[in-house]
């Protein structure tokens, strides 16, 4: 595939936890350059919430800071094949609040030349768990 010197393909594996769901939860995402290189390692709290809120939560983070970085094209990676289904339209997204985040993970992906989601393994998306779980851990203190 040939790219014009103006495209810029980044990588973003992200993930979004909640210790109850809901509970107290948080986002966390990873952005790599095509050599692998990391560019952005970033967690977040969220306060009580859902694990699909969080993913949500996650990958609009992760495209908009991507946006910031001057992406044109990114492969998004998620260990949430519920999230990986609904983005691709296999399934509905029924329940509301997530139809509004998941317009607001559109309005991003427009910004895009190109996007591809990917569904990953648990095991494969440590990274990005690990900043969930740091998130998590500060916000409780421990």
């Amino acid at each position: 595939m040939s790219q014009n010197n103006n495209s810029k393909k980044l990588f973003l594996s992200t993930d979004g936890g909640a210790r109850g769901n809901p509970g107290p939860a948080a986002l966390g995402f990873v952005i790599t350059d095509e050599s692998g290189s990391v560019l952005v390692e970033r967690g977040r709290y969220l306060g009580e919430t859902t694990n699909n809120v969080a993913e949500y939560s996650a990958l609009i983070d992760g495209l908009a800071t991507a946006l910031e970085l001057g992406a044109t094209d990114m492969v998004i990676k998620m260990d949430s094949e519920l999230i990986v289904k609904q983005m691709s339209g296999e399934y509905k997204i029924k329940q509301p609040h997530l139809q509004e985040l998941a317009k607001e993970v559109r309005v991003l992906l427009s910004q895009f030349t190109t996007y591809k989601f990917e569904h990953v393994l648990r095991e494969f998306n440590k990274a990005a768990d690990a900043q969930v779980n740091i998130a998590i851990d500060e916000a409780l203190g421990k």
